[in-house]
């Protein structure tokens, strides 16, 4: 891409004000994790709407993923940094294994982290530790203490994430009313039939929001993850044909997407704690 040569063998900071020279980049495939900071972008897709955004947005990318180039290049006033990590250097250390747990890394990429200006600073602080420690010379310490500094990093992150979840209420709400509706849809004009239950990737989709994202998205905002929200929807229209139709316990769960009543009955027995029949008898 042209950056500086990064200074560590396993870490790249790079100041994004450099990407102006490099506007023709489009799009490049990382086996790296990529954490950046962007403030001053043009113009941002965020969920099924578009904002005009100049405060701090965060995004995360695993390795495997792919980084993309402002559409129309990178805007005079683009400012921030990315910081690039190799897995190796979590190679021996607490982030090995626990790096896998921070979920938006799995996030789309219209699905950054709006930062305030106090949220910006904390992380902005954070960075430049890493920055201070990787430029310095390497000794024994080093490499624990920046995985020390982006542990903190991630970890703010995550609460920082969580209350996004809870202040972009408008949003928020507004995708859990796609999904009753969505799921709603689903099952009254019988999709089962062709297309089998509904499954969290057919949601997410639908949505346009990441199923890693959404299920946090809904964790946070109700206590349950989106396979649990389908299930709800499945034993919503289970007990509406039970106790306003003759249609048989095997029948209703053919309609509801089940290829065996056994696995029906299951779930409505754990969601209940009462089989179909013994729901179907407390109307008679």
């Amino acid at each position: 891409m042209g950056l500086p040569k990064p200074q560590h063998p396993l870490i790249g900071l790079v100041n994004l004000s450099g990407l102006r020279a490099h506007a023709d980049i489009d799009a490049v495939l990382f086996d790296l994790y990529v954490i950046s900071l962007k403030r001053g972008c043009d113009k941002l897709q965020y969920g099924q709407q578009q904002y005009d955004f100049d405060e701090g947005l965060m995004a995360f990318m695993a390795p495997g993923q792919i980084l993309r180039g402002e559409k129309n290049g990178p805007s005079e006033h683009l400012s921030g940094w990315m910081l690039f990590i190799h897995p190796d250097f979590f190679w021996k250390t607490t982030l090995a294994q626990k790096i896998r747990q921070y979920e938006f890394f799995n996030y789309s990429s219209n699905e950054a982290l709006f930062l305030s200006d106090k949220e910006e600073t904390i992380i902005n602080n954070i960075v430049e530790n890493i920055k201070n420690e990787y430029e310095t010379n390497l000794d024994r310490f080093s490499q624990d203490i920046i995985i020390a500094h982006l542990e903190t990093l991630l970890n703010y992150a995550e609460r920082f994430y969580q209350r996004q979840f809870i202040t972009r209420k408008k949003n928020n709400h507004q995708a859990l009313e796609r999904l009753e509706q969505l799921l709603s849809d689903y099952f009254e004009r019988d999709a089962v039939f062709n297309q089998g239950l509904p499954t969290v990737q057919y949601i997410s989709e639908h949505l346009n929001i990441s199923p890693s994202y959404l299920r946090d998205l809904l964790k946070t905002l109700t206590g349950q993850t989106t396979q649990q929200h389908i299930h709800d929807k499945i034993i919503e229209k289970a007990k509406e044909k039970l106790s306003t139709t003759d249609l048989s316990v095997s029948e209703i769960a053919y309609t509801l997407g089940f290829e065996h009543l056994q696995s029906f009955s299951k779930l409505f027995k754990k969601k209940t704690d009462l089989s179909p029949l013994e729901f179907r008898k407390s109307f008679n």
